[in-house]
């Protein structure tokens, strides 16, 4: 088993990245910031973006319990941890509190401004 597809590495990646508790994430994904921003898969439109379905997802992952996910479940945490970092790599310059950029993070379970 690579590094990669080991389930433990996978979930602690997973909650070093989602830096955000269900309940938050969930009235997040409520918010109209959050329903305007991130990519729509061609031939949805005015759907929900491919992050806001990640962010529900994400609210499920966290809620269950370790013994429940599927090996379905951590190929999902492995694209929300390579999303979250590849994203924070491209951070912009200056206060990024109301950015789009900050918002799409924020669907995938990221809040940048969190310590």
């Amino acid at each position: 088993m690579s590094r990669r597809e080991d389930p433990q590495q996978t979930y602690r990646e997973f909650t070093d990245a989602v830096n955000m508790k269900p309940a938050e994430l969930t009235r997040w994904l409520e918010t109209d910031e959050s329903k305007h921003v991130g990519w729509h898969k061609p031939g949805t439109k005015g759907g929900e973006s491919v992050g806001h379905d990640s962010g529900r997802r994400i609210v499920d992952l966290l809620r269950r319990k370790r013994d429940q996910l599927t090996a379905a479940d951590y190929k999902h945490m492995r694209k929300v941890v390579g999303y979250v970092h590849r994203h924070l790599a491209q951070r912009p310059s200056g206060d990024v509190r109301d950015t789009r950029w900050r918002w799409s993070l924020m669907n995938w379970g990221h809040d940048p401004l969190k310590s």
